[in-house]
């Protein structure tokens, strides 16, 4: 049977660790494409297409708009940004789990479009008090962005029964495993095309 791709959604509070979790689990979740936004901004230093971002023309986002292929976009301070479908699909033709690291808004739309191949999971710390440590001791906010951060993770929390696993982050070792069985199974979720071509073929 043709290896078919796969969706992974991973939300939760800015100093959750989803990407230290990530980066620890990269070598046990077999090939995987981590979906990054499209921007009509120019690259900042060190910035590399493909890596931090897909940079593109404006004219180029907005035939794209038109032609229905972003999940979402907006447009700020006079650039657009958005998350493209096009690498999205190329990664799932190719076997690959897509993994979002989006926000709860995020996950919605991505269920209302492709909720058949979809997995998620909402990665936090056990508390409000340990994320608002951890905010602080990686001193590279002001006050006012870990206030706003602490007030989105109050909000978010209460959309955690929307996901399909919780992993709490109480420990890296322990939440990696965690999310490594998690990647396992989304790959193991079965669309509706390939339920009904399975039921097909076995009463054949």
């Amino acid at each position: 049977m043709q290896k078919r791709g796969a969706i992974l959604v991973l939300s939760g509070p800015s100093g959750a660790g989803k990407s230290t979790i990530i980066n620890a689990a990269s070598e046990e979740i077999g090939d995987y494409y981590f979906s990054i936004s499209t921007t009509t901004r120019n690259p900042r230093v060190g910035e590399k297409n493909g890596v931090d971002y897909f940079f593109v023309t404006k004219e180029d986002f907005e035939e794209d708009i038109k032609a229905g292929n972003f999940l979402e976009y907006a447009e700020v301070h006079g650039n657009y940004y958005g998350t493209s479908l096009k690498p999205v699909r190329e990664a799932l033709v190719e076997g690959k789990l897509v993994i979002f690291d989006i926000d709860v808004q995020g996950h919605r739309l991505v269920r209302a479009k492709m909720n058949d191949i979809t997995t998620s999971a909402f990665i936090t710390p056990p508390t409000l008090i340990e994320l608002e440590k951890r905010l602080r001791a990686r001193c590279t906010d002001d006050e006012s962005v870990i206030i706003n951060r602490i007030e989105n993770a109050k909000s978010e929390i209460r959309a955690v029964g929307e996901y399909d696993f919780t992993i709490i982050n109480d420990n890296i070792e322990d939440a990696t495993r965690k999310f490594i069985i998690v990647a396992k199974a989304a790959r193991l979720k079965q669309s509706r095309e390939d339920e009904d071509k399975f039921i097909t073929e076995w009463l054949a």
